[in-house]
């Protein structure tokens, strides 16, 4: 017969609270699945629908009807107002769809960033994507700004949202081996993602996120000028390529990364994540790494 959790232990639950966080569930769910984007359209059709006008009946003299065209007194146009609900505003934690605003001030704040450090703080004060607000840190990059070469993820995973430094979970440290084996490191290399903010329980960042925050990757590969950008996974590499093409696709050949004017020579591959879940994938990317360490060579002797 099955144990049920009021019979463990504490070492048992503490050990599959452990397990939990592990796996990368940190959030708690409710028990059955609720569609936060038809809650957030019923929202904002509550808001935008007109209401109801009703007339304030004056008090009858002498049996007559009052006047329905009469005007209302200020303080019955307090009593209006104080008696018509108030339409709830959506909470942090749902999955609102942006408006054309919020797309407008993402490229706006991008622009006027003349630095990195200022692109960094014209991030940190950008309130128009939610996932800032389920975050605990925003992960902005980690390496040398001034490198030849600039990788860009996907997103922050649960080590990156504790620790506010891109890729320094299991994904990351495989990425470090990577590096070294062609003779880069952190030290060498720019890294960073297309979105700053670690969506709930790691999952697929939605279109509208991935374009909410694509001004502000754009506008930080202009500012770092790479000779070379590498795109990890699938999320970047449509991302930044404009292509509806798989990573397995696209990996391994050298494209153009157009950012305004300029076109920065890049290699869409795969992603370690993926790498640790298919390790038989591994000599793919190796593959592809060799050709970087083969391009920086030849940059390097230009």
């Amino acid at each position: 017969m099955a144990t049920t959790a009021h019979e463990m232990d504490t070492a048992e639950l503490a050990a599959l609270l452990q397990f939990y966080a592990e796996s990368g569930l940190v959030d708690l769910c409710e028990d059955a699945p609720t569609d936060r984007f038809q809650q957030s359209a019923e929202i904002l059709q509550a808001r935008a629908k007109p209401q109801p006008r009703t007339n304030v009946a004056a008090p009858v003299a002498n049996g007559q009807k009052p006047a329905l065209d009469q005007p209302a007194s200020s303080s019955s146009i307090g009593r209006k107002a104080a008696a018509q609900p108030i339409a709830p505003a959506p909470q942090a934690s749902q999955l609102t769809i942006p408006g054309a605003a919020a797309f407008s001030d993402a490229r706006g704040l991008a622009a006027s960033a003349n630095s990195i450090a200022e692109l960094r703080s014209a991030l940190e004060g950008f309130t128009g994507c939610n996932l800032r607000h389920s975050a605990k840190t925003m992960v902005f990059a980690d390496g040398n700004p001034e490198a030849d070469v600039m990788f860009i993820g996907e997103a922050p995973g649960r080590e990156e949202d504790l620790q506010g430094t891109p890729f320094v979970g299991r994904a990351g440290q495989l990425l470090d081996r990577m590096l070294a084996a062609i003779g880069l490191s952190r030290d060498t290399a720019y890294i960073t993602n297309i979105i700053p903010w670690r969506p709930p329980g790691n999952r697929t960042p939605a279109a509208h996120e991935i374009e909410l925050c694509r001004p502000f990757v754009e506008r930080h590969i202009a500012l770092a000028n790479p000779m070379i950008v590498i795109m990890l996974g699938n999320i970047a590499s449509k991302a930044l390529l404009d292509t509806d093409k798989g990573i397995l696709s696209l990996r391994g050949t050298w494209m153009e990364c157009k950012v305004g004017e300029s076109a920065t020579p890049a290699m869409p591959t795969l992603h370690p994540a993926y790498l640790l879940r298919n390790p038989a994938q591994k000599r793919l990317a190796w593959a592809d790494f060799l050709a970087l360490q083969d391009r920086l060579e030849h940059l390097k002797i230009s």
